[in-house]
């Protein structure tokens, strides 16, 4: 559990190095795609697992490479250009609170007592503390929106995944596949990366480190989790990731929290908790994210 929070929660981490040290948004994200994909083609093969052959299913894969991936590892990179990978990883931890507010809107989601009423208007509530709209020249620009974007993206990929790819076996090649297809969709963004420049040593490790083991290997880790220790116990991992990505933010990056952002972020945590109560029901996993994942995760 301690493994898989530092390697998951320490994702926004390596994207700041990444982008501080001269990589570009669209060439981040393709990079680690491309080697989270190759990560687990490796565990597949070694579990024995073979690609799916199916169109239906290879359909159904592409929407989810889209909206859990593509999409989400996009906008956190042009999110984070301007916004503290502390931050970010708070922000990815609303994606719960997204889920319940999609689920509602669809009327899949019917049961909103009113503990979970609260924690989703709570945890938005923390949202706009953290924005400060009021302010000028505070929180509240694209960067901000990029990452709530892409934990709707998220929560909308999950909606997805319960209902066309949780029956399917083989969990690790179905991921595997799922980001091969990202991948995919990553590269046609490359025409609008333009050149490289200045890209360092630092740059390099940080998109390698993001990639095999924030990506590929966080996914094996809790695959194993899920399947030896239950949801359940997998579940409070979604809750380390915020401390983490805060922490390393602070003694790496230096980063800078003030007393109204650590406020928002304690409001927003407080809100996903309340928000993911469900009566007479174990909650199940609330992360977003393993990057790629066999079944939904409610948020990374």
């Amino acid at each position: 559990m301690a493994a898989l929070a530092l390697l998951w929660g320490s994702g926004f981490l390596w994207i700041k190095l990444a982008l501080n040290h001269g990589l570009s948004p669209a060439y981040l994200t393709v990079t680690r795609c491309a080697l989270g994909t190759a990560v687990l083609l490796v565990l597949a093969r070694s579990a024995g697992q073979r690609l799916p052959r199916t169109r239906t299913l290879w359909g159904h894969l592409a929407v989810a490479a889209l909206f859990c991936n593509a999409i989400p590892f996009a906008l956190f990179a042009l999110g984070e250009q301007t916004v503290d990978s502390g931050l970010a990883g708070v922000l990815n931890a609303t994606t719960p609170l997204w889920s319940l507010l999609i689920g509602v809107l669809l009327g899949t989601d019917r049961a909103l007592r009113p503990l979970r009423l609260t924690g989703l208007l709570l945890g938005f509530a923390g949202v706009l503390l953290i924005f400060a709209p009021w302010r000028h020249g505070d929180l509240a620009g694209w960067g901000t929106l990029a990452l709530l974007a892409a934990a709707a993206s998220y929560a909308i990929a999950f909606a997805y995944m319960a209902r066309h790819l949780t029956a399917h076996g083989a969990p690790l090649a179905v991921s595997a596949a799922q980001l091969l297809t990202a991948t995919a969709w990553s590269t046609l963004a490359l025409p609008t990366a333009g050149p490289l420049h200045k890209v360092d040593a630092t740059a390099l490790v940080a998109v390698t480190v993001l990639g095999v083991f924030a990506t590929g290997i966080t996914f094996y880790l809790n695959y194993r989790m899920i399947a030896e220790e239950g949801p359940t116990s997998a579940a409070t991992v979604g809750y380390l990731l915020p401390v983490v990505s805060v922490a390393l933010g602070a003694l790496v990056l230096d980063e800078h929290l003030g007393l109204r952002v650590m406020a928002g972020m304690a409001v927003v945590l407080t809100g996903v908790a309340m928000s993911r109560k469900k009566p007479h029901a174990v909650a199940t996993s609330p992360q977003p994210p393993a990057p790629a994942a066999p079944a939904p995760a409610n948020a990374r």
